[in-house]
């Protein structure tokens, strides 16, 4: 019982970081990107930033579902039934 507690800690404890570190990684690429994009052509400013900002809102949501999902594993976890 034990041991699946101390995986399960460790498993949600690599999820989180892993995620934070890819949309870390991504975040800085992507607006790397926008800037330059902006820097080439800056008439299409608004519409740029509104595709990145809808880009933005779906990472957020896929962010949540992750939380979601780790909670659920942390304090339901089908495992120690």
């Amino acid at each position: 019982m034990e041991q699946v507690l101390s995986s399960t800690m460790t498993a949600v404890g690599i999820m989180l970081g892993l995620a934070f570190l890819g949309l870390g990684i991504g975040i800085g690429i992507l607006s790397s990107k926008v800037a330059e994009a902006v820097g080439r052509n800056p008439e299409t400013k608004a519409d740029v930033v509104h595709s990145v900002m809808t880009v933005m809102i779906v990472l957020a949501i896929f962010l949540l579902i992750l939380f979601a999902f780790t909670f659920f594993l942390l304090f339901f976890n089908p495992l120690t039934q």
